[in-house]
């Protein structure tokens, strides 16, 4: 007789032809749920009325050039109230099927190696992991954000309850946790891969790795519980609708329940490793394994299998073969083991397993809670010495066989050691991991472990040359006095002298009866300045300079001349000379506790066509870009920090400038993202000014990547920033990215903006705050 929370087989699905490598609960159909498997297609399953309470194929799938290794179901919509399928394959891409169809109703392209995990959330809103170290969120049919800070393949990924709240579990053994596509934290604990993670709540999750164990985390930061019972690699883990008991699969065979922190039932299968599983929404389980059959579990007795069948999955585990080196059953001697005997004596816990001694043959049983008896579970194999003595030892460990392999003519040759129980894909995935290698080259390893362990005897060394392979790199990419970052007793306004307090200076300010903020098509530029105390202070600095880097009187007048022409009257149709543009530029290199009143200089000097042109083209606007992102630096100085900011804003305001800025703007809003954290409101002001004049000049363009990172460098900056004027341009720069754009807007929404923002509807002083942020809430209803 069953006990009240064990859960037995229901029924078992020959469905797929290979290693079933993922599982999602479906939407529709009532109790369906989706496979997809290394056969290359996704399937979705539904309950039939047959007496075997089993499912029947309803819909296939196929898009993939090659296997299926993960699915997600995307939620209901307006559009789509069925809900759509996304699935990720090793041949980089992710497909989105809708039910009616078999083919991909779009794909998406954009990863550079296998997509190993999805995710989906609110509006839409998709995360991906791969093989390639990043996670990617994708809406509409478009990447808006790439995920870089792993250094290896990113195995999990999964969307917080909160909005904009993103983790990836990954190769490197740690966890991110992202808001508006930055890393905000990393988790640091899991001794091996980290190969899966599922939501408790909003402020917890768990995750499973092949260090064999599970942890419970707060998402901010701390892990507080660890949970042990699983002898090898785990895969997957699932949680049911209470949030405290969850399930999980892995490398030793099982599936295993836990209920109130504890492993209350296990549940061997007879495949050696169990990918995947997922939760049904009426309590059962659905696990995918390797033999290819997905299994279906149950506590609801009017739910399970036949006796007969039930006695025929027990008697399909009995005849499983189960090699001690997995690690599963420890250390073996024969001559050591009881016999039959051993088994009148009940067992301590359910999953406990016992060895016994049958003639020469070595037979192990599992104890079951539920029926109060031993289960064979399968025939040891190599479990004595005589059969042991035939491994091959490599690493202090023993396999059946170890090959050596020769990646390039010249190269080191390399070991890849290989039990018959072992996975061919997974020992080729860990081959090609440790030893650096592409990991391109999965199938053909796989593969050649499976053409070369054929009817071999099993103990044996081989030297073999596989074709050559090329390495994976990474790449990745007082009164009157002149004071940078000084402020006026303007309200409302950063300020210093020579900029006239941060002033919002504009060409032509937008004005409608409605919405005088938003969109803003017009660069902003930093304007007023001082040109005597620029001067002044030049001059100054020049007189207790280091002999090496004094200027002379003639490189002094030179710059003079051109501030007061690009300040003057009709500033831009006065004509320059290269050789003062030159001078501007050499000086500009002058030691960073000096350089700023020649950058004040420079900031002012780009407005002009001519300096806009010289200093912006193509190969000049590369290196001054590169020299304003080195003074930029977190630890660098405040005052060429802000005027390094300020620089690369007035550059918005010639066409060569802005060609400039929007080529690099990748590289110049992630730097300039890092200075949110440094408290100084003048630089505040000139960042959010920043990326107002990039999302101006986005804005009625296709280009939604850019306009993901403009949203989530607003939203990063937002968590800082204090000051009135900046969170005034801020939320600017949202309105007008998200202004007539619908995906710029779900995007936005999905990373939590509104939220974010709300506070700042109710502010008064200034009006602008308030009346801009309520504008900005209106467009993300």
């Amino acid at each position: 007789m069953a006990s009240e929370n064990s859960f037995k087989l229901r029924c078992s699905i020959p469905g797929h032809e290979m290693d079933v490598r993922g599982l999602a609960a479906a939407v529709f159909p009532d109790g369906a749920f989706v496979s997809v498997s290394r056969d290359r297609t996704g399937r979705v399953w539904v309950p039939n009325s047959s007496p075997d309470r089993s499912f029947t194929e309803m819909h296939c799938m196929s898009g993939h050039s090659n296997f299926v290794s993960c699915v997600c179901i995307i939620a209901p919509s307006e559009t789509y109230p069925r809900g759509l399928i996304a699935t990720g394959g090793n041949d980089h891409n992710i497909c989105v099927f809708t039910l009616d169809q078999p083919q991909p109703l779009y794909t998406l392209k954009g990863h550079k190696n296998t997509v190993c995990a999805l995710s989906s959330g609110k509006f839409g809103t998709l995360l991906s992991g791969s093989w390639d170290t990043t996670a990617k969120v994708w809406l509409n049919e478009k990447c808006m954000m790439t995920l870089q800070g792993h250094s290896a393949a990113v195995w999990a990924v999964i969307i917080l309850p909160e909005q904009g709240l993103m983790l990836s579990g990954s190769a490197d053994k740690t966890i991110k946790l992202w808001k508006a596509g930055r890393c905000e934290r990393t988790f640091t604990g899991h001794e091996d891969c980290v190969r899966g993670l599922a939501v408790i709540s909003e402020h917890e999750f768990f995750s499973c790795s092949n260090d064999a164990s599970i942890r419970r985390w707060m998402v901010t930061g701390e892990c507080v519980q660890v949970y042990y019972s699983h002898t090898n690699y785990i895969y997957s883990i699932s949680v049911f609708p209470n949030g405290q008991d969850f399930v999980s699969t892995g490398e030793d065979r099982t599936l295993r329940i836990w209920r109130k922190g504890d492993c209350t039932q296990t549940i061997r299968l007879p495949a050696q490793s169990v990918w995947c599983c997922c939760i049904l929404p009426n309590g059962d389980i659905a696990v995918g394994a390797s033999d290819g059959i997905i299994r279906v579990f149950t506590e609801a007795e009017d739910r399970m299998a036949s006796p007969e069948d039930l006695q025929a999955f027990e008697d399909e585990l009995s005849k499983a073969t189960i090699d001690p080196k997995t690690g599963d059953l420890g250390d073996i001697k024969i001559e050591d083991l009881p016999g039959k005997e051993h088994l009148d004596e009940p067992g301590n816990r359910d999953g406990q397993t016992r060895l016994i001694k049958e003639g020469q043959n070595v037979e192990a049983y599992q104890w079951s809670v539920s029926d109060s008896r031993w289960v064979k579970i399968g025939d040891v194999v190599g479990g004595s010495n005589q059969q042991t003595s035939k491994s091959v030892m490599y690493e202090g460990k023993e396999y059946d066989y170890v090959f050596t392999i020769d990646v390039n003519e010249g190269g080191p040759s390399m070991k890849l050691p290989y039990n018959v129980s072992d996975d061919p894909w997974l020992t080729a995935h860990n081959f090609l991991q440790k030893n650096d290698l592409s990991p391109m080259f999965l199938d053909q390893v796989a593969n050649f472990i499976i053409e070369n362990t054929k009817g071999h005897v099993v103990g044996l060394c081989f030297n073999v040359s596989l074709p050559k392979m090329l390495f994976f790199t990474l790449s990745l990419t007082g009164t009157g006095r002149y004071i940078p970052g000084s402020s006026d007793s303007r309200t409302g306004f950063g300020a210093d002298p020579f900029t006239g307090g941060g002033a919002y200076s504009s060409a032509a300010l937008r004005q409608t009866s409605t919405n005088i903020y938003f969109p803003k098509t017009d660069g902003v530029t930093f304007e007023q300045a001082n040109t005597t105390q620029i001067i002044a202070k030049l001059k100054e600095l020049n007189n207790g300079a280091p002999q090496k880097h004094k200027l002379s009187e003639e490189v002094l007048e030179s710059l003079e001349k051109l501030l007061m022409c690009v300040c003057g009257p009709s500033s831009s149709e006065q004509p320059l000379t290269i050789q003062q543009i030159n001078l501007l530029w050499k000086a500009s290199h002058w030691p960073e506790d000096i350089v700023f009143p020649v950058l004040d200089i420079m900031r002012l000097a780009v407005r002009h066509p001519q300096v806009n042109e010289s200093l912006c083209g193509e190969e000049e606007g590369v290196q001054l870009c590169n020299h304003l992102l080195s003074l930029m630096r977190p630890e660098g100085r405040p005052a060429n920090q802000m005027l390094a900011l300020r620089t690369l804003c007035n550059c918005f305001s010639g066409q060569h400038g802005r060609a400039l800025l929007m080529a690099q703007r990748e590289t110049v809003l992630s730097r300039a993202t890092d200075l949110a954290s440094v408290c100084n409101k003048n630089i505040h002001i000139a960042l959010a000014t920043l990326v107002l004049n990039y999302a101006s000049c986005l804005h009625g363009q296709p280009d939604l990547e850019a306009k993901a990172q403009c949203l989530s460098v607003a939203s990063t900056a937002l968590e800082s920033v204090q000051d009135k004027e900046a969170v005034f341009r801020l939320l600017v720069a949202l309105g007008t990215t998200v202004a007539s754009d619908h995906t710029a807007q779900d995007l936005a929404r999905s990373l939590g903006v509104n939220s974010q923002i709300a506070k700042y509807s109710s502010v008064s002083d200034p009006v602008k705050v308030g009346e801009c942020c309520q504008l900005v809430l209106k467009e993300l209803q």
